[in-house]
């Protein structure tokens, strides 16, 4: 099957993030091969954010739609605030699918924090995965499941099937099962209430800003 310019603009940013993911978790975890592979994740940023400033204008939903209202963004942050929540406490051993291929723990040999490696996990995190897997999650697979050309389709006229298969597919990228569970779902009706790409941005945003954040203040490293 052919895909559209507009769905390949959507793929080619997480593939690009996966294919780095990848690459961090089959790099030695020492350095012994010339590379601290927490840096790769420098790297990731740059590339990623490099796809989406260069292709933006062809984001329509994020361009050229109308702006959350005031009520929408907040609602946004309160299912962010929420998702977070849930995030940290679904982690029973039952609730994970395998372990993390990429660790990333930004301390030094003395125990210290390693500041510019935190700033650019943080920012990866909250600033630009959000806008990377809205656009490939909500925008593009749940709509193209629901119907081609997936442009087409409104938000709104998004049916359970397609919400409950890229929800699954969404779960599959992800170690906590459950909590990714939720959180596709708690992303995915934002997007079909609001209509707007940019309400499930912001609270996926929120989601992984304040993780990064708790992460940081207390060393649980794992979330990350």
């Amino acid at each position: 099957m052919k895909l559209s310019r507009s769905a390949r603009l959507r793929i080619l940013p997480f593939a690009v993030f996966m294919g780095m993911l990848a690459l961090r978790g089959a790099l030695p975890a020492d350095g012994s091969a010339g590379i601290d592979p927490r840096w790769v994740y420098g790297w990731t940023v740059f590339l990623v954010g490099g796809l989406l400033l260069w292709f933006w204008r062809e984001y329509g939903e994020l361009v050229a739609q109308t702006a959350p209202t005031g009520r929408e963004a907040l609602l946004g942050a309160a299912v962010g605030v929420a998702v977070f929540f849930v995030w940290i406490n679904l982690d029973a051993p039952w609730m994970r699918i395998g372990e993390a291929t990429a660790g990333f723990r930004p301390v030094d040999d003395a125990g210290l924090l390693i500041w510019p490696l935190i700033a650019l996990r943080w920012v990866g995190a909250a600033l630009l995965v959000p806008v990377m897997e809205e656009l490939f999650w909500r925008s593009f697979l749940m709509r193209w499941i629901q119907a081609s050309p997936f442009e087409a389709v409104p938000p709104q006229r998004v049916g359970l099937k397609a919400i409950v298969l890229s929800t699954f597919v969404f779960m599959l990228a992800h170690t906590l099962w459950l909590s990714a569970v939720v959180a596709g779902l708690a992303y995915a009706w934002l997007y079909k209430r609001s209509g707007k790409l940019w309400v499930p941005v912001i609270a996926h945003a929120v989601t992984n800003g304040v993780l990064g954040v708790w992460v940081v203040l207390t060393g649980n490293w794992g979330f990350w």
